[in-house]
């Protein structure tokens, strides 16, 4: 499952970020660029204010690509007693050269190599980062006032970065401005950390102090995981894909209502047919989904209360950005097994239509709809169905 990462100033935010429920608790000065790192007698007194608590990080600062000012950076920050150390990986010649010499630390120290999707990431670097003994890596951005993470990375590059990362051996982390209404689209993904802090702020300053209100609605987006409460400072991933809207449905409050989710004219350029002239070049296509959502039992106030559209948009982005799909019926089933994954989700229906083909449109629709069986089970136990469903698909 996804842990909440908060970024924080010192002892007494984190302790605002602590009863609001994050699972670790990142130590770093916003006003100081990207990375800006706190002195090393701040992080000190903030992990032993922590106590235990939960796991901490740090960040070394936006600095050069020089290997010996990284190094001793890092030296400096483990003295401190935080469990993770966070470096930037910023452009430069000798990026790969700071990377390996790292190695000699990474066995008594961990580690966390930090890209970022407005600087051009080389990705191609993450299996060289996992042979140095990195235990992680994160996508950030480097400009907090250029955007999102979302408006430079789409949402299958950042599959395909989990998936790299997956691959090595590395946990993965997202952040970067991320907002609420972000979180149901990138927990789709199953990074291993989420990470805030312009959101957990008053009025989405990231200078600002913590607010825990905003912090409150960004822990109740995500599912919770007992991993940190538990004292396990050492992450693996788990696939929780299919649970990734059971924060909003695993409630006493509904009331066998449905609201109707719908997509219209979604128009994506991708690569399907049975022809081999077809796989020369991709092909305009057009999504049109209604979906049926049981309801909460009350009005719809913030993103906990809804289900988001763009989880439809995306799972239709990440299913198109896999491979070659040779027939419309293929794709049109993809796209309805993926969107019943969701406990909430109980019926499904589905059109699809490639533009390229004759005088107008051609192309299949489908009407899906959760068996009774399983419904009643995920509405009485909404974790465990959807957990069954997900072990069922892999």
């Amino acid at each position: 499952m996804t842990l909440l990462l908060a970024s924080v100033t010192g002892a007494e935010e984190a302790e605002i970020a602590l009863q609001s429920g994050a699972d670790i608790i990142d130590l770093k000065d916003p006003s100081r660029g990207a990375l800006g790192a706190l002195s090393p007698d701040t992080v000190r007194s903030a992990v032993t204010a922590i106590a235990g608590r939960r796991p901490v990080s740090a960040v070394t600062g936006d600095l050069p690509m020089e290997p010996g000012v990284i190094v001793a950076a890092v030296q400096d920050m483990r003295e401190t007693g935080v469990d993770y150390i966070k470096v930037g990986l910023f452009p430069g010649p000798r990026q790969k050269e700071c990377v390996g010499a790292l190695a000699t630390l990474t066995r008594t120290t961990s580690i966390v190599a930090v890209m970022f999707a407005d600087q051009e990431p080389d990705t191609g670097l993450l299996p060289f980062i996992a042979e140095c003994g990195f235990v992680g890596t994160m996508l950030d951005t480097a400009r907090k006032g250029a955007g999102r993470l979302l408006n430079h990375a789409g949402v299958p590059a950042l599959q395909d970065f989990i998936g790299q990362g997956r691959r090595y051996g590395l946990m993965t982390g997202l952040a970067g401005s991320l907002e609420p209404p972000d979180i149901p689209r990138l927990l789709l993904l199953g990074p291993d950390v989420l990470g805030f802090r312009r959101a957990l702020c008053a009025n989405h300053d990231r200078a600002a102090r913590i607010d825990p209100d905003a912090t409150h609605l960004v822990r109740a987006l995500i599912p919770s995981d007992d991993r940190s409460r538990r004292g396990v400072t050492t992450l693996r991933h788990i696939d929780d894909r299919v649970l990734a809207a059971r924060g909003y449905f695993d409630g006493p409050d509904r009331d066998g209502e449905t609201d109707q989710i719908f997509v219209r004219d979604f128009v994506v350029p991708i690569r399907i047919g049975a022809y081999a002239h077809e796989r020369d070049r991709p092909q305009k296509v057009r999504f049109d989904v209604d979906l049926t959502a049981l309801r909460l039992g009350r009005a719809a106030s913030d993103m906990r209360d809804v289900f988001s559209y763009d989880v439809i948009m995306d799972a239709i982005r990440m299913i198109v950005a896999q491979e070659h799909v040779p027939l419309v019926e293929t794709l049109a089933e993809r796209i309805a097994a993926v969107l019943l994954g969701y406990p909430r989700v109980v019926r499904v229906k589905v059109r699809v239509e490639k533009l390229d083909v004759g005088p107008g449109g051609v192309g299949v629709e489908i009407t899906r709809e959760r068996p009774r069986e399983v419904a009643e089970v995920d509405q009485l136990f909404p974790a465990a169905g959807g957990k069954a469903r997900s072990t069922a698909s892999e």
